[in-house]
């Protein structure tokens, strides 16, 4: 493998029993860590991918595992699994949807539901984060017990351009500044990680981050290579879907070679023109 080798980058939103297109279902999702870990992959810490977009190039066998929003399911379903696992996630939280209270239950009949994409962004149209996204306590458990880190996704996840065109720069310079300021509240700290809201940025919110401390940029593109050198302010990821271990190896192996990798993201970006013409 290429010392120049690419970093796949998985991003999840859900791990719940609903399962469907934005979700994986817990059988499907122990399974994908099931073939990592018989394979001999392991995940990475912020810190150390990002080591490798500067230079110093992580082992062949890695990736990062992140999850959108911070859902309630990821306490519930994700972090024991990546903690049976021995693997770690970055978790991108919106900090207005975290509620104050006592951590719930695992398991058991009074673990809470976990709903799918659908029902939770109802659920937030009407304010009702608690019952979809995590509370600061469970954030707190995940982080101290080393499996999950987290990091900034805005403060209300809010497409100004859409709702405020006018006046979106302003909107997302609030916004980051609100997240920041949650964030070092609430954990003592904030990272230079962040991740788009439902995947829009332009040049103006990409300067607009940088100026905010933001350095590592997070999106929702699939067809390209985290390896050394990698711009920063633009991170591939792949959305995983909700199917076996196998299936997603497969990507896996595809997104990490050096010679096919290219050749893949290049097919299917001119797939994508085709149907955009």
């Amino acid at each position: 493998m290429s010392a120049r080798h690419a970093v796949p980058v998985l991003m999840y939103h859900h791990v719940t029993p609903a399962g469907g297109v934005i979700n994986a279902t817990p059988g499907h999702f122990e399974s994908q860590l099931q073939w990592l870990k018989s394979h001999g992959y392991r995940s990475l810490t912020s810190d150390q991918f990002a080591a490798h977009l500067h230079g110093d190039a992580a082992p062949a066998k890695s990736v990062l595992i992140t999850f959108d929003d911070g859902y309630l399911d990821n306490f519930i379903h994700a972090y024991p699994l990546l903690k049976k696992y021995g693997f770690n996630a970055l978790i991108f939280l919106v900090t207005s949807w975290m509620q104050d209270g006592a951590s719930r239950p695992l398991t058991g009949t009074t673990a809470p539901l976990t709903p799918d994409h659908a029902k939770c962004m109802t659920l937030v149209s009407n304010a009702a984060f608690d019952d979809v996204a995590l509370r600061w306590s469970e954030v707190e458990r995940m982080a101290n017990d080393g499996v999950c880190e987290f990091h900034s996704h805005t403060h209300t996840h809010t497409r100004w351009d859409k709702v405020d065109p006018v006046n979106k720069n302003a909107r997302m310079a609030s916004e980051l500044a609100d997240s920041r300021a949650t964030l070092l509240s609430r954990l003592g700290s904030v990272s230079a990680h962040f991740c788009w809201p439902q995947g829009y940025f332009d040049a103006d919110y990409r300067q607009i981050a940088l100026e905010a401390g933001f350095r590592y940029l997070y999106t929702t593109h699939a067809f390209g290579m985290n390896v050394p050198g990698t711009d920063p302010a633009h991170i591939y990821r792949f959305a995983v879907r909700d199917t076996h271990g196998a299936s997603v190896g497969r990507r896996l192996v595809v997104a990490g070679h050096p010679v096919i990798g290219p050749m893949f993201n290049r097919w299917k970006l001119w797939k994508r023109s085709r149907r955009q013409s």
